[in-house]
């Protein structure tokens, strides 16, 4: 069984893992727990039984073998890193959402609303047509509309021709 599957063992193994060393261990590991059941196995098709076996030890391999590994120290604080925002982004995101809800409330109903859920707080379209008890295509159409309006009105203020 060696000398008929070695090299597809080893390649599923290859592709699955992407590492060479790895892979020959798994082909390995693959064959020892074939020749361990080999008692238990039926007779039928004995490639795919075997390429079944091949799949499952690098599958759980990539699996566990991020639990096994232990980061440097340099990897530790660099992951830590403070992910807060500095005040000055704090800022600058507090006068971009105001300016985006005021802008939202200007457009003429019901835009308004729609435009509020969907970018101020954020709704998916059909959270947006349960709560207002509408068809999800219309709330789609005013959600495509109130971004329409919303691009006119940043446009407009930027200088641009709309």
């Amino acid at each position: 069984m060696i000398d008929r599957y070695q090299n597809l063992v080893f390649s599923i193994c290859y592709k699955i893992t992407a590492d060479y060393f790895t892979a020959e261990d798994l082909a390995q590991e693959t064959f020892l727990s074939a020749y361990e059941k080999y008692t238990t196995f039926d007779g039928r098709n004995e490639k795919s039984w075997i390429c079944r076996i091949a799949t499952n030890k690098a599958l759980d391999y990539l699996k566990h073998s991020g639990r096994k590994q232990i980061p440097s120290e340099d990897q530790y604080f660099t992951a830590q890193e403070d992910q807060s925002q500095t005040p000055e982004e704090a800022c600058l995101e507090k006068e971009v959402r105001e300016e985006l809800y005021q802008t939202c409330r200007s457009l003429k109903p019901p835009y308004d609303e729609i435009a509020l859920d969907y970018y101020y707080h954020e709704m998916e379209a059909a959270e947006i047509a349960q709560k207002r008890n509408r068809n999800i295509k219309t709330v789609q159409t005013q959600i495509y509309r109130a971004r329409g309006m919303l691009r006119k009105h940043y446009d407009k203020k930027e200088g641009k021709r709309a």
